[in-house]
Formats: structure tokens, C-alpha cells, sequence
């Protein structure tokens, strides 16, 4: 492709200073390479003039060729020729352009450009953007996020695509929940610990994973889960911070507890549980004030909670105003309905202040809002036995009991029954039923010793306290 050189001559500042006689001034500014033929060399030459008016510098080209490198934006009449007088074309420039940049429009030079010159360029340009498109894709292989696992067979990576759906996740997540009420702790934890490592940004496996371990008294272990999922999470899942929290003030750590719960809060203020739970340690450590306070954070930030109600109740119980407990209460029921524990609560203080039949009524919603509340079933039957309503007691400690069938509680308080109202021997049964259910169970173990010794097998006595005493330590 030929380019066209041209040379450029800048007028010196003496000719800006000429005087007014000095009408015209002309010389070539561009000129064209050698290379091309004479008779363009000729004809293409450029030539300006210098017309000094009042207070401006004018200044007009013309060409012997109408077309030219420099040309004029159109006009509305037709372009003026170079025959005509040099005054009038400088009238109508200095008429129809008020400015240097107005009279002169620079347009690139008409140069003829082959074909072979572009494709040279295409093929220039696709070859540069194969490159790169070459090494985006070298590196999108080598990214974990655009290839997150390579497998050798399309079969075993269409299963692990399978296995990386959430609903797996919740589905390994009850698994581990029903098998963690049957005591198969260990099942438990291999299915959590998988699902941490395809799921490690999910914040439910090392929930349920510490509780796991909380029940099986590996605190150190379940301790350092929490921390694990803290990190993973980056801070943010307020769930970690509570259970770590509860587990530190288990551990005695009530200071690192109330850290955990405050870091819990700042994941999510809205987090009930977090106020909840910190204002529960509060009261444990007497600081009633300031458990007050973060409940009233509680109410404010995440609105009606059935538990911060209820807890209110308890402190305004605590402090003998009464009307305002109910009032409490009756908002907690309010909020949740379904809340067996605030019926209960509202129930006991009832019974507390002789209110008999309120209590009933309420022990029978407690009883309605949850039919298989356990708690609900036991301190109602207990209830109606302190009242002397022997045969209502004991058919609800025995509906409860069928509700709940591992549940020793349940059983030992129809014993004791049984042994106050009944036969001893049918007591006796119960008392064996109620150690086989749950061998780790030491009120049944203290219970039964205390009755075998009434019946005068002193030795069998002591023997259970022995084994009562075994599972304390």
C-alpha cells in the first residue's frame, strides 16, 4: 500500500506581521511523493492565500483540481472556480466562514488500497484473537471455579453432579437426624463430614455435627467443628456462633459464651435465638437488667417471639406481677399458637396461684397445641395426682406414655403411682421397664433403689445406687 508523504511549510511570524498592501501570498503546502506520476505532481499542488482583514487573519485555499486533498464544507451554491476573481471568493469565505477551523475541512488523502493489504490484516487479526481465545481457555481449565472436579468417565461425573444438588444435602441432613435419635452416632458423623466437603460453604452440617458430638461429651471436638464452619462460612452464618456460644457457657467459659453470642448478633440481628440465648446466660449469672435489655433488643430487631415472651412472663412471675406475666403469656400463645412451652409456662402459674380449673384448661391446650409433648403429658398427670384424681392421673401418664414409648420419665412417675395407689409388684416392673429403656437414666436408678428398699431388699438397693452413682461420674 503506497502512502503519500507531504510536506507541510508553516509560515514564518514575519509574514503574519506584512502590511494590509501585501494582497496576496501564495505557496504550495503539501506536496506529493516521487513515486507518483508528473502530471499529478502537477496538478494536485495547493496553494494558500493570506487576505488580512480587520482584527483576523484569513486564510483561503484553492487547488487546480476540483478535488482536492483540503476542500470546503459544501456550500448552497456551487463551488467557484478558479477563473473567477480572487476578491470574491475571498468576500464569500469571509462571509459563509466566520473562523479558520470553519473554512478549512482536512479529509485523509484519497489513496487506493489493494485487497491484499486488508486480508493481510484480517487474517493478522484473526490469528491474534485465536492466541488469546487459545489462552482463556488454558486458563478457564486451570480455574476450580470453571472446571470445579474432572473425572475420567461421563458416567461417575453425571453422579457427582447428582450428588453436588442441595436436595441431597437436605436429604443426608435428616438421615443423620433419624440417626442420631437412634444413637448411631457414628453413621452419624460419616454422612457429616461428607457433606461438609462437598457442601463446605453451608453452615447445617457443622450444626448438626457439633450437637452430635455435644451429645456424645466430645466438646473439644465439637468446638473445634464450630470453628472450622466459622471460617468456611467467612463469619456470616449466625447459627454457628449460637451453637459455639451455648457450648462454650456449657463449658464454663462464660465470658468467650457472651463473645459468641455478640458475634452472633452482628452476623444477624434478627436472630432470635442469638438474643435469646444471651439473655438466658444473663439471668444464670443474675445480671436481670441486662438480660431484660437484650430482650427487649430481641422484641425490637426481630419482632413477636413466642420465647421472649415467655421469658418476660417468667422474670415478671419472678418478681410477683402477676397481671403482667399473663399479659405475657397471652401474647407468647398469640405469636405462636402451637407454642406448647408457653401454655405449660402459663399453666404453672396457675397452679402456683391455686387457680385450679385455668390450669386444666390450660394443661388441655398444651396438650392440643402438641399431642406428642412428652413434658406436656407428664406434668399434667402429675398434676391431676397431687389433686388426688388418681384415675385421670394415670390415664394420662399412660396416654403419655404410649405417645412417647422410650421415654423412662414417663414411667417411673406411673410406678410411683402404682407403688402410692396400687400393688408393689406391678410398680416393681415398671421400674425395670423404665432402667432398660434408658440405662443412663439416674433418677429411675435412684428411684428404684429407694423403693427396693422400702420393700426391705437392702441389698438390691444399694446395689442400684452404685450404679446410679457410676453414671454420674
Amino acid at each position: 500500500m503506497n502512502k503519500n508523504k507531504m510536506q507541510l511549510f508553516s509560515h514564518s511570524s514575519s509574514a503574519a506581521s506584512c502590511p494590509p498592501s501585501t494582497t496576496k501570498a501564495s505557496f504550495p503546502i503539501f506536496s506529493p511523493s516521487k513515486n507518483l506520476n508528473n502530471e499529478k505532481k502537477n496538478n494536485n499542488v495547493l496553494y494558500f492565500k493570506l487576505v488580512p482583514t480587520t482584527g483576523t487573519l484569513t486564510i483561503s485555499c484553492y487547488s487546480r483540481q476540483p478535488s482536492s486533498i483540503l476542500d470546503r464544507r459544501p456550500r448552497s451554491s456551487e463551488t467557484s472556480r478558479p477563473s473567477q476573481p480572487d476578491e470574491e471568493n475571498d468576500q464569500n469565505i469571509q462571509a459563509e466562514e466566520g473562523s479558520l477551523e470553519a473554512v478549512l475541512v482536512v479529509r485523509r488523502p484519497a489513496v487506493d488500497v489493494s485487497g491484499g493489504g486488508d486480508s493481510i490484516g484480517d487474517e493478522k487479526k484473526s490469528s491474534s484473537s485465536a492466541v488469546v481465545d487459545a489462552s482463556l481457555e488454558e486458563f478457564a481449565k486451570k480455574m476450580p471455579i470453571f472446571e470445579p472436579r474432572r473425572v475420567d468417565s461421563a458416567g461417575s461425573s453425571q453422579e457427582k453432579q447428582q450428588s453436588l444438588l442441595l436436595v441431597n444435602l437436605d436429604l443426608a441432613l435428616y438421615k443423620t437426624k433419624l440417626l442420631a435419635r437412634r444413637c448411631r452416632y457414628q453413621e452419624a458423623e460419616k454422612i457429616l463430614e461428607k457433606c461438609i466437603i462437598y457442601w463446605p460453604e453451608d453452615g447445617r452440617p457443622y450444626v448438626a455435627l457439633g450437637k452430635i458430638l455435644s451429645k456424645q461429651l466430645k466438646l473439644v471436638e465439637a468446638r473445634a467443628v464450630y470453628e472450622k464452619g466459622c471460617q468456611a462460612t467467612q463469619g456470616e452464618n449466625p447459627y454457628i456462633w449460637q451453637c459455639w456460644a451455648v457450648l462454650e457457657n456449657k463449658m464454663g467459659n462464660v465470658r468467650r459464651a457472651r463473645e459468641l453470642f455478640d458475634a452472633a448478633t452482628v452476623a444477624d440481628k434478627r436472630h432470635v435465638a442469638a438474643w435469646h440465648g444471651w439473655a438466658v446466660l444473663e439471668l444464670k449469672q443474675s445480671n436481670v437488667n441486662k438480660a431484660r435489655q437484650l430482650l427487649a433488643k430481641g422484641l425490637k430487631f426481630c419482632g413477636g417471639n413466642e420465647y421472649i415472651y415467655q421469658t418476660l412472663a417468667l422474670l415478671e412471675t419472678r418478681a410477683q406481677r402477676y397481671d403482667q406475666a399473663r399479659q405475657l403469656f397471652r401474647q407468647a400463645v398469640k405469636c405462636n399458637p402451637k407454642s406448647c412451652a408457653s401454655w405449660l409456662a402459663w399453666a404453672q402459674l396457675e397452679v402456683q396461684q391455686g387457680n385450679n380449673m385455668a390450669a386444666r384448661q390450660l394443661f388441655e391446650k398444651a396438650v392440643q397445641a402438641s399431642p406428642k409433648n412428652r413434658f406436656a403429658w407428664h406434668v399434667w398427670g402429675v398434676f391431676e395426682a397431687n389433686l388426688g384424681n388418681v384415675q385421670k392421673a394415670r390415664k394420662l401418664l399412660k396416654i403419655g406414655h404410649a405417645l412417647n414409648p422410650r421415654d423412662p420419665v414417663l414411667l417411673q412417675s406411673l410406678a410411683l403411682l402404682e407403688y402410692k395407689h396400687s400393688t408393689a409388684n406391678l410398680a416393681r416392673v415398671l421400674f425395670k421397664k423404665a432402667s432398660t429403656l434408658d440405662p443412663r437414666h439416674q433418677p429411675v436408678w435412684i428411684v428404684r433403689s429407694c423403693f427396693l428398699h422400702c420393700q426391705c431388699f437392702e441389698s438390691n438397693s444399694l446395689q442400684f445406687l452404685v450404679i446410679s452413682s457410676s453414671f454420674q461420674n
